[in-house]
């Protein structure tokens, strides 16, 4: 996006450079990258960079509105409420397209948002790679806040780790060995100390819960959650000693609730130039919009693109049972912005917010992208391309 980053990156990028920048994964962290890495980095310039801010500002104001708990309580679904909810997330994720207005300038229109923690771990690690194997522009930065890659990992210590022996806060996962982010989570204990642990694994006596270690049982005072209970539901047979929604003395650095609070169900209450409109489909009474090719429709209660329709007809709406928990959102139109050796490429930008427990509000720590040639975003859209995947992002300070 940044024609003169873009322009000297992509004259001074080889093949031979790209390779030995994944060989890094494998000689850092051996078989734990299990995604593509797109082959280059995003280059956001400091006008778009404001426009993001602008947006992101203006949700981050409706979320810490007063009524916001109160207008979100029926998002938590029944007999997945867990106990001891923090009084807000400790974690904000914000995606956006980069399209263009009709000005031809860029713009950023919001996608998803959630209350649940990325790859911040990795995101940083990546970084700092394409430092080492790339020319990055010194007025190109990564982090917010943080001068230097030892105080970003300071600032994660200080969020997820708080006062706690590391060895006494547990990054928690099902089956954590098999997810496809599992080099985040290798990342993560290389930086903070903290094991990552199945959710099978927990041992619950009374109101405490303990892990194994080396033969030991080491109490867990405090949880990174990267478990999406929701996952569970596809292991009906678990036969485990804790059950997410038992009373227990740990504090939660991300706690579930708010994986529901802060999702695809906010996005009805946020107004901006930024946010394409979007309803709970049972606020239409059968009153749909006559160009419903130009919407989408989400269920409330998926992830990862999951159930999302891209081509609809009035009848897929009158025939949902539960309109309620699907809603229905103006299309985006991504604009083909970062180029490649080949053509143009479509890109998205998640910005990545840490909220402290006494914090007055989330603070702005890191980014992502992902690329796509694909009707999508996601792997299963790009298969077989190249310069798509997922990346890191520079933004020009």
């Amino acid at each position: 996006m940044h024609k003169q980053a873009r322009e000297a990156f992509n004259s001074s990028f080889t093949d031979s450079k790209y390779k030995a920048f994944v060989n890094s994964f494998e000689e850092d962290f051996p078989g734990q990258l299990d995604f593509r890495v797109a082959e280059t980095p995003v280059f956001v310039p400091k006008d778009l960079l404001e426009k993001i801010n602008i947006a992101s500002k203006e949700i981050i104001k409706t979320l810490r509105f007063p009524k916001f708990i109160s207008n979100t309580e029926r998002a938590v679904p029944a007999g997945q409420s867990v106990p001891n909810e923090n009084g807000h997330t400790s974690f904000l994720a914000i995606d956006y397209a980069i399209c263009k207005d009709e000005a031809g300038d860029f713009t950023p229109q919001l996608i998803e948002l959630q209350g649940f923690p990325s790859v911040f771990g990795y995101q940083a690690y990546l970084s700092e790679l394409f430092k080492k194997h790339f020319d990055i522009p010194k007025q190109f930065h990564y982090g917010f806040g943080s001068e230097s890659y030892e105080a970003y990992i300071q600032k994660l210590k200080e969020l997820i780790i708080a006062d706690e022996n590391p060895e006494n806060v547990i990054l928690l996962e099902i089956f954590p060995e098999k997810q496809k982010t599992r080099i985040d989570f290798a990342v993560t204990e290389a930086m903070l100390g903290i094991k990552a642990v199945c959710y099978t694994k927990l041992i619950k006596e009374g109101r405490t819960l303990y892990y194994e270690k080396d033969g030991r049982k080491i109490q867990v005072k405090r949880i990174y959650n990267r478990l999406i209970f929701d996952d569970l539901l596809n292991y009906p047979d678990l036969q485990t000693s804790y059950h997410f929604t038992d009373d227990v003395n740990v504090a939660w650095v991300g706690h579930p609730n708010w994986f529901f609070r802060i999702s695809k169900f906010s996005i009805p209450f946020l107004k901006s130039e930024y946010i394409p409109e979007t309803r709970f489909v049972s606020d239409y009474n059968g009153d749909f919009p006559q160009d419903l090719e130009n919407y989408v429709l989400k269920p409330l209660f998926s992830f990862a693109g999951a159930g999302v329709q891209l081509h609809i007809k009035e009848s897929d709406l009158t025939s949902l049972p539960d309109p309620e928990n699907y809603i229905l959102q103006k299309k985006v139109v991504y604009a083909p912005v970062i180029q490649a050796p080949d053509g143009l490429v479509k890109c998205e930008i998640r910005m990545m917010y840490g909220w402290n427990d006494n914090g007055d509000k989330p603070e702005l720590l890191i980014g992502l992208s992902r690329l796509s040639r694909g009707e999508m975003i996601g792997v299963r859209y790009n298969k077989d391309f190249t310069w798509v995947g997922g990346s890191a992002v520079f933004f020009e300070i």
